[in-house]
């Protein structure tokens, strides 16, 4: 094969973890806000420069805006080999890919095949690349979900991790999305994903589970956060078997009060994210619920919440949306130590 090889998607999949190192060459931005899953950003033009670059292309024309580009993309390729590459073997091989295919990760890969690696061009880039998931992601691959019910509190995000310890196949949507899929599911200090991101996330990891095996997911709704599930997605997991993870309601207090730690350290944080339920639950309650949070009450402040909104609206939502949830295997949890959530990933597992 010559080098650098051109090959479309759909020829690179079958190879894309074959791959040494998987190069962006977009500028930082772009790859901040997607990107395919593994790669490394190397930007060809950064954000100033490839504003600099389009700037001067639309005001003065094509052939100045590339005697200003040219120099920076070479020095940045410079950079970035001498930086990243310079003691790979001569049977590194790289994949590179930009937006569309062409001048930025024509140039990378150009020159990294010159000095002998057997490098590889995405032909039409992440737009390709971006397609590609968009059809993936409205015709998932026929998995086996099993589908983790519960109301808020009972340890479903906690099963799942233990489940993921074991060796179990776990689409982890809340882990993926960066949030706890509740008003207060914000984790502090980590924002979410973009939603092109997200959806990227939940095609890697579909890619790689086993169809002949379950795969553990947590009964979701529509959006986690700010973020949307991909409707097929979620069509085929309100259709799969539950699995109904119980817990006694002072347990789920104990567990949310170490869950959500930050908000009882922080009960101003608190009461800024329970503003967001005053249309249904009235001015009068929230300030009560702001009372408890200010006072120390942290202990019948969840209570009260499980009681009057998480659990209705849990109650209202999964029998309508999980359509076997009337036969679900009912998996009690007495407590919530490690052991008591490891007993119960281990059945799950075992009987998978």
């Amino acid at each position: 094969m010559k080098y650098p090889a051109v090959l479309s998607f759909n020829e690179i999949l079958p190879q894309l973890d074959q791959f040494d190192t998987i190069i962006d060459a977009r500028s930082e931005s772009e790859f901040a806000l997607d990107h395919i899953p593994g790669a490394i950003n190397c930007p060809v033009l950064d954000d100033e420069e490839r504003i600099l670059v389009g700037t001067t292309y639309k005001q003065i024309g094509a052939f100045e805006a590339k005697k200003i580009g040219a120099p920076l993309v070479a020095r940045n390729i410079a950079r970035h080999i001498e930086a990243l590459f310079a003691d790979k073997p001569r049977d590194w091989k790289p994949l590179v890919y930009c937006w569309r295919g062409g001048n930025r990760s024509g140039s990378m890969a150009h020159i990294l095949a010159k000095v002998g690696w057997p490098a590889v061009q995405l032909d039409g880039g992440y737009k390709a690349y971006r397609a590609y998931v968009n059809s993936e992601l409205e015709n998932p691959p026929a998995v086996n979900f099993r589908v983790v019910c519960g109301t808020t509190g009972s340890g479903k995000s906690r099963l799942l991790e233990t489940l993921d310890e074991l060796g179990a196949q776990v689409l982890d949507l809340e882990k993926l999305a960066a949030h706890r899929g509740s008003v207060l599911g914000h984790l502090p200090g980590e924002p979410q994903p973009s939603q092109k991101m997200f959806e990227s996330r939940i095609w890697q990891k579909l890619r790689g589970f086993d169809p002949s095996k379950p795969v553990f997911v947590e009964s979701e709704s529509k959006k986690v956060g700010n973020l949307r599930v991909p409707g097929a997605v979620m069509e085929r997991m309100r259709a799969s078997p539950c699995i109904s993870l119980t817990l006694s309601r002072p347990n789920r207090v104990r567990l949310l009060m170490e869950d959500y730690h930050h908000f009882v350290d922080d009960p101003a944080a608190l009461t800024g994210q329970l503003d967001h339920l005053v249309q249904l639950h009235g001015r009068a309650r929230i300030d009560a619920w702001h009372e408890l949070a200010n006072s120390g009450n942290m202990a019948e402040l969840v209570d009260q919440l499980l009681v009057e909104h998480y659990d209705p609206a849990y109650q209202r939502s999964i029998d309508r949306n999980f359509v076997q949830f009337g036969q679900a295997e009912v998996l009690e949890l007495g407590d919530i130590d490690t052991e008591d959530f490891l007993a119960a990933a281990r059945h799950l597992h075992g009987a998978s």
